[in-house]
């Protein structure tokens, strides 16, 4: 439901395209208290758009202070959901997300932008090591940006940072590939990766969060784990399967090599790992040929849309 309709200005890049300011939020009623003024005063002609994910709080009526648009949702539906409401809501041509606990620097925004005004797709805030919330949660991202820049092929320096801008017609098309929950982060950079498209980072500080943050490690870092697999095999699935076909052949010969000096024959076990890295092998062909076909139909859907700015 679109609370208010206030915001509804944009700022304009060098090229003359629309910003629209996503912020999504659940009970962050303190935490918006921190940006929203600044977003205001440094970009009073832009939309500012703040995603009510079903607050218990005074989320609403702080954005509602502040002269700023909010939609809201019945009930909580997750981070992903919101940055899917914002981005079917939002107006402009480029979108800007932030995370809504006052961590990100309103100032920052105008290096993103220049940045995307030199022919990346999407920029990316990327935190400092030191600015971190916590070791666990450095080590595990550390983790999840070799294991997702292995998965595209391309160096990730921050997978997880809420803090980035997009150019919106592209990242509408990835919209159906968005968790409802708070992994939206990781799958839209690995998508962009995967299609061809540039994304660049900033390196930012990210300051200290206000109120409690609505995160699990070990639960959504079970999730970010799978949702990395899931996307990289979409996208780029030989660079899962053949690993795991290899590893899997290679114990195949290894325990072969045993039972061969050992007891002189072939086992039923050879056989089973060396058809099983056979079968993951032909797998992982047949998923390259349903990934090409799908990225078939993104290069045809960017070529549309690059007719019709024209």
């Amino acid at each position: 439901m679109d609370s208010t309709s206030f915001g509804k200005g944009v700022y304009m890049t060098i090229n003359n395209e629309q910003l629209s300011i996503i912020i999504p939020a659940k009970n962050e009623a303190e935490g918006l208290s921190l940006p929203l003024p600044e977003l205001t005063k440094l970009y009073p002609d832009a939309e500012i758009l703040v995603v009510n994910d079903g607050s218990s709080d005074k989320t609403e009526s702080v954005c509602i202070d502040h002269n700023v648009r909010v939609v809201t949702h019945p009930y909580s539906l997750g981070n992903g959901a919101a940055i899917k409401t914002g981005a079917r809501s939002a107006t402009g041509s480029i979108f800007l997300f932030m995370d809504a606990d006052g961590q990100h620097a309103p100032e920052v925004i105008l290096e993103l932008l220049s940045m995307l005004d030199k022919g990346y797709d999407m920029v990316v805030g990327a935190r400092r090591i030191n600015t971190h919330a916590s070791i666990g949660r450095c080590f595990a991202n550390s983790f999840y940006n070799r294991l997702a820049s292995f998965m595209t092929g391309h160096r990730i320096e921050d997978l997880t940072s809420g803090f980035r801008v997009v150019r919106a017609r592209h990242f509408k098309k990835f919209l159906y590939l968005l968790p409802n929950g708070f992994s939206y982060p990781t799958t839209s950079t690995m998508a962009f990766f995967r299609a061809g498209l540039a994304v660049a980072y900033v390196p930012i500080y990210a300051g200290t969060r206000a109120g409690k943050s609505h995160i699990s490690i070990i639960k959504d870092g079970i999730r970010f784990f799978v949702i990395i697999l899931k996307v990289g095999a979409l996208f780029s699935p030989m660079r899962f399967f053949l690993p795991v076909s290899a590893s899997i052949f290679l114990t195949g010969i290894f325990y072969y090599s045993y039972t061969y000096l050992t007891m002189g024959r072939f086992t039923n076990m050879s056989a089973v790992l060396f058809i099983s890295a056979l079968f993951i092998f032909l797998m992982g062909l047949v998923s390259e040929q349903v990934s090409a076909l799908h990225y078939k139909d993104i290069e045809g859907t960017q070529r549309r849309a690059i007719r019709e700015e024209k």
